[in-house]
């Protein structure tokens, strides 16, 4: 499953720099996640990072990106592929 950003959050900044696939961009308002993007850290760390340093506790699960841990893994793989690619 991706993560995504609620309205609660106060753009403080934190999220983004801490996010080992570059999934975190300013929206228009708030900071947003990109679901393709989005690995939960799954193959960087055991936790995803963006929720360990948030100050407001605004990145949930988003219920609309279901994916298990093994489709996780799969999609930092296929990241992983791309990176060496470029």
């Amino acid at each position: 499953m991706a993560l995504m950003i609620t309205d609660d959050c106060i753009n403080c900044d934190v999220c983004e720099p801490e996010c080992p696939n570059d999934a975190i961009f300013m929206g228009p308002l708030i900071y947003q996640i990109h679901p393709d993007k989005c690995t939960e850290c799954v193959g960087h760390f055991n936790e995803p990072q963006c929720q360990q340093v948030c100050p407001v506790a605004c990145i949930p699960i988003d219920p609309s990106h279901q994916e298990s841990r093994v489709m996780l893994q799969a999609k930092y793989e296929r990241l992983q592929r791309a990176l060496r690619k470029d």
